[in-house]
């Protein structure tokens, strides 16, 4: 689909031309969302034209889609390229991160480097738009994979995420929920500051089933929820520690804060960047998890409750491709005011207190390999390094 096609759908859904019980069953207000934003840039677009001509128009444009909507094909295609990342060797050197192992794990190790100037900042956003484009094309020139990085849209598995495509364990998915493992319920956001007592879920332990159930987890922990989880040999968690990769998918986190009505008020809501990207991340303090840190949370288990070691689990880079799908939607309804909006500060949760982040701030992704860019390089998903959209 172009964005031209995307656009009519968008404005069917708009004027109420599609009727009311379809776009109950079949288009979230999240989507209908999306939609209009997609209208508003192709008539941007028309307008003012595309900021990179030369690099980016309708007829190369990649359209970024919702796993349900690949074919069994390309979700195994898919499958196949994350698996090979896995064997290609590592270009982090070893004295930087005795644990990384192989391509992918240049990515968890680059992450675990760099969490604590990338959350709570005024590039959170833009740094992880760059970091999940990174992982993609990692995928599509280091191991052949023809398609464009997928997305998990909570709002639409928000009632029963272990039953969604992604993580309902067949050969299709990204492995399911791990075994049952009896603990305490997880506090968040730390034991020793338990804002959020979050209920444990029917996993826990190791993954059984699908694609993943022998991947290995080969960095962290660092801020690990788990119990039982070997420390890794290094403070700084970048040292070897391999073990089974856990999940404990979460219900309570998912119906809590990532139904629909949780995402789209996040986007109507918030007008200004620094309260829409706040408020993505969560308040902690007063009990609310935000859809980041929900995302995360539906996740669960280890790596994926450990905010620096998160990217470790395959399905990071579907729950980041919707934070980045739902920034997207954000800006494209009102580009011209929020396509180069960035606010907060430099350090996370401005501690210590630091200067606010400009668009002229730039950020290197380490040793996954690719240039460094700014927050203005990556603002804009049809100019800089970028040519995609969302379905």
């Amino acid at each position: 689909m172009k964005i031209s096609t995307l656009a009519a759908s968008a404005l069917l859904i708009v004027a109420g031309a599609v009727p009311l019980d379809k776009r109950v069953n079949n288009f979230l207000e999240t989507d209908a969302l999306a939609a209009t934003g997609v209208f508003n840039l192709g008539l941007y677009v028309a307008l003012h034209g595309y900021p990179n001509p030369q690099k980016c128009t309708l007829s190369n444009v990649a359209i970024r889609r919702e796993w349900s909507m690949l074919s069994t094909q390309e979700k195994k295609d898919y499958i196949s390229a994350v698996q090979c990342l896995a064997t290609k060797p590592s270009k982090t050197p070893s004295s930087l991160a005795a644990g990384a192992k192989n391509r992918y794990d240049d990515f968890v190790a680059t992450h675990i480097n760099q969490t604590l100037s990338i959350h709570g900042t005024g590039n959170f956003l833009t740094w992880h738009r760059y970091f999940t484009w990174a992982y993609e094309q990692a995928l599509r020139n280091e191991c052949g994979y023809k398609g464009y990085q997928p997305y998990y849209n909570w709002a639409k598995w928000a009632d029963n995420p272990a039953a969604s495509p992604v993580f309902d364990g067949s050969a299709t998915s990204m492995s399911g929920d791990g075994a049952p493992y009896p603990r305490n319920a997880t506090c968040i956001p730390s034991p020793d500051q338990c804002s959020i007592s979050l209920p444990i879920g029917n996993g826990g332990g190791c993954v059984t089933s699908g694609p993943f159930k022998n991947w290995s987890v080969n960095l962290g922990p660092v801020a690990g929820v788990l119990p039982n989880v070997t420390p890794n040999p290094e403070f700084t968690g970048l040292g070897y520690n391999p073990r089974c990769l856990r999940r404990d998918i979460s219900k309570a986190a998912a119906q809590g804060w990532t139904k629909d009505s949780d995402v789209s008020s996040l986007i109507k809501n918030n007008d200004n960047f620094y309260w829409f990207s706040t408020n993505m991340q969560g308040d902690f303090a007063n009990g609310f998890l935000g859809v980041h840190t929900a995302g995360h949370f539906t996740i669960g288990g280890d790596p994926g409750g450990d905010l620096f070691v998160s990217p470790g689990d395959p399905a990071f880079f579907f729950h980041h491709a919707m934070i980045d799908r739902t920034y997207w939607t954000w800006q494209n309804l009102d580009i011209k005011d929020r396509q180069y909006s960035v606010s907060a500060t430099i350090t996370v949760n401005n501690q210590p207190p630091s200067r606010n982040a400009t668009l002229d701030d730039t950020f290197d992704l380490g040793y996954v390999g690719v240039p460094t860019v700014s927050i203005r390089d990556t603002s804009n998903t049809l100019a800089g390094p970028f040519c995609y959209i969302y379905a």
